[in-house]
């Protein structure tokens, strides 16, 4: 957000948190982040089967935060 939207970083943390629905400081909380990773897809540190990966979990991240990610726009461009 700090690149793509040329933000501050208590701006972009802001924008984050509000495309997530979360208060500013649970974006640091590992336990709140997990679940919201898990509940929208957009993928989590460790695995688990079945969970969006890779590409899928960045198409979700993409999408979810309306920001543009090269390798994203680079894999719709070639599929």
């Amino acid at each position: 957000m700090q690149i793509s939207r040329k933000l501050k970083i208590n701006e972009a943390k802001q924008y984050v948190a509000a495309k997530l629905n979360i208060d500013v400081k649970d974006i640091t909380n590992e336990d709140v982040m997990r679940s919201i990773r898990e509940k929208l897809g957009i993928g989590i540190i460790t695995s688990v089967a079945g969970s969006p990966k890779g590409i899928r979990a960045k198409m979700k991240i993409a999408q979810l935060l309306e920001i543009p990610i090269n390798s994203v726009t680079l894999f719709k461009s070639q599929v």
